[in-house]
């Protein structure tokens, strides 16, 4: 029999950064490897990703990372990842490695394993194997996993819910899932975005009707927002477009090598000739497509609004369509956004958050999937805790035993020995990576505390120079600042500041010294200064003092 641990690196408490980690015996099999954006610091971190030191210190354990689907909060961080581990394999299916080549470097995708999967296509380790199947969400080629081991199954959802009109390399293969079930499930792993929403997710993540109408009632341009991932809406949107006698305009290099990708894959259906050109931008009969890739939400968009994209340029007789309702975190971002555009005299429509619903379980589609695996153990995933909670309340009704549901922060340690939970309280430290443009190392926290600074605070620069024989200030200290006082408007404290800089440094320079302690004179400069900064402003500003020789 085998001792079993389950532990999130990310995902929960949270939306986005998934990575579960599930360690059985000496073999580590980490599911998902998803970032989330920073949308509330907004100190130029562009995404966050979990600390993965634990898959380095066992990277020899671990056979494989299994990725469910092609969206960033299951596999954004898996460049990063194998920045550090890149002999580990990475599965996926077809669709989802592709997507995720596209932040690979040439060097980064000669040096890694990417193995494709396909669905119901078992994959051996020994005395524990992986068994993929396809569940519906907005993207094609996405998988459940269910990970076998000698206690039993461990099935991991991924994103899901259950949609009867969804068909193709969208449809879910309720049969399979059935199956899992009927041999015996260990132990759930089931998100939980939706969980406090009633009823079925079905048919309120189709918009086909709203996008008609939208289409119908506007006569003029069309700016449409899309996430380039969900290839659901966008071939919606496209479906509903063909209908009409508009052409499509698609802006941005990336997003049209993406549709013309999908297009030629198959997990696009669209007819080409309607397919314009940045020539059809003017005409009041196109619907221009913008997106945002790896950026802040409605970046394009924004940069549009203030007038810095060369290509177009907003029209009071404009509609702009977001095609996709707003998720926690971007609301304030969405309204003003709503406002920008209002004030440009655009028409903004907004898909309802409370109508239109993304690909995610609801209560329903839970109970759905608790039913057909009737798991021992439940553990919610992926969503802030209020969700796990609501999760785990829906599996209690549904006959799971209190005690076998799994509530768990990141790194909290799930244990169990021949099948059973050991009431287990390891924990594994985890924490969060910042990354910063192209930067793959973490920003850490001084520099981000430093960003804070000078946005709250501003800086001041003390500047000096000194004789390289006598050492005696032959220029300065000159004060230069930014962001921190209206120079013009305070003289005094400008005057005050040279003088106690020029007291400091000549306190540290000893008469006919041959060399000058740099380092005290900074320290000193920035201990004083930052007192009497405090004392008359109640401000506390960066300081910087920069003395040279010549």
């Amino acid at each position: 029999m085998s001792k079993i641990k389950i532990f999130a690196l990310g995902g929960l408490n949270e939306n986005g950064k998934n990575m579960y980690v599930v360690n059985v015996d000496e073999e580590i099999f980490v599911f998902d490897a998803g970032l989330k954006y920073d949308n509330d610091i907004n100190l130029g971190i562009d995404y966050i990703i979990p600390n993965f030191d634990y898959l380095i210190k066992n990277r020899k354990k671990i056979k494989g990372i299994f990725l469910t689907h092609g969206h960033d909060g299951n596999m954004g961080a898996i460049a990063d990842v194998l920045e550090k581990l890149p002999e580990i394999p990475v599965y996926g299916t077809k669709l989802t490695l592709e997507i995720a080549k596209n932040d690979f470097t040439k060097e980064l995708l000669e040096k890694t394993k990417l193995i494709e999967i396909k669905p119901h296509n078992k994959i051996d380790f020994g005395k524990n194997s992986i068994f993929p199947i396809s569940v519906t969400h907005s993207i094609p080629d996405s998988v459940c996993y269910v990970l076998y081991t000698p206690d039993g199954a461990i099935v991991y959802t991924g994103d899901f819910v259950f949609d009867s009109t969804m068909m193709e390399s969208y449809k879910t293969d309720i049969g399979k899932l059935a199956y899992v079930g009927k041999q015996g499930v260990l132990c759930l792993l089931c998100e939980s975005f939706y969980a406090d929403r009633l009823g079925h997710t079905s048919p309120h993540n189709r918009v086909r009707g709203f996008m008609r109408d939208v289409l119908r009632k506007t006569e003029n341009r069309i700016i449409a927002t899309v996430f380039p991932a969900h290839y659901y809406r966008i071939q919606e949107l496209f479906d509903e477009i063909s209908k009409t006698h508009r052409k499509i305009a698609i802006m941005g290099k990336k997003l049209q090598e993406m549709i013309n990708k999908a297009i030629e894959e198959g997990y696009l259906k669209i007819d080409k000739t309607k397919i314009g050109t940045l020539a059809d931008l003017e005409s009041k009969n196109v619907v221009v497509l913008i997106s945002d890739e790896k950026e802040k939400p409605f970046a394009n968009l924004e940069r549009i609004i203030k007038g810095f994209d060369k290509y177009i340029q907003i029209k009071d007789t404009d509609t702009i369509f977001i095609t996709e309702p707003s998720y926690p975190g971007i609301e304030k971002r969405l309204a003003t956004i709503m406002d920008e555009i209002a004030m440009l005299g655009a028409d903004a429509i907004s898909l309802s958050s409370k109508k239109h619903l993304q690909h995610h379980a609801s209560q329903e589609d839970l109970m759905l999937m608790i039913n057909l695996m009737n798991p021992k153990y439940f553990f919610p995933v992926k969503g802030e805790y209020r969700n796990l909670y609501t999760n785990g309340e829906i599996a209690e009704e549904l006959g799971v035993p209190k005690e076998n549901i799994i509530l768990k922060l990141n790194g909290d340690v799930f244990e169990m020995v021949d099948g059973k939970n050991t009431n287990s309280l390891e924990h594994i430290d985890v924490d969060e990576i910042l990354i910063d443009g192209n930067n793959s190392g973490d920003i850490g926290n001084l520099v981000l505390k430093d960003r804070e600074m000078l946005g709250e605070n501003g800086i001041v620069i003390i500047s000096c120079t000194l004789d390289k024989e006598s050492k005696e200030i032959i220029g300065g200290p000159e004060i230069l600042t930014r962001g921190f006082v209206y120079v013009k408007e305070s003289q005094e404290l400008m005057e005050a500041t040279k003088k106690l800089s020029h007291e400091v440094i000549e306190k540290n320079i000893e008469k006919n010294a041959k060399r000058v302690d740099y380092s005290k004179i900074k320290n000193d400069v920035r201990e004083v200064l930052g007192k009497y900064f405090y004392q008359e402003t109640e401000s506390k500003p960066m300081i910087i003092t920069v003395v040279q020789e010549v």
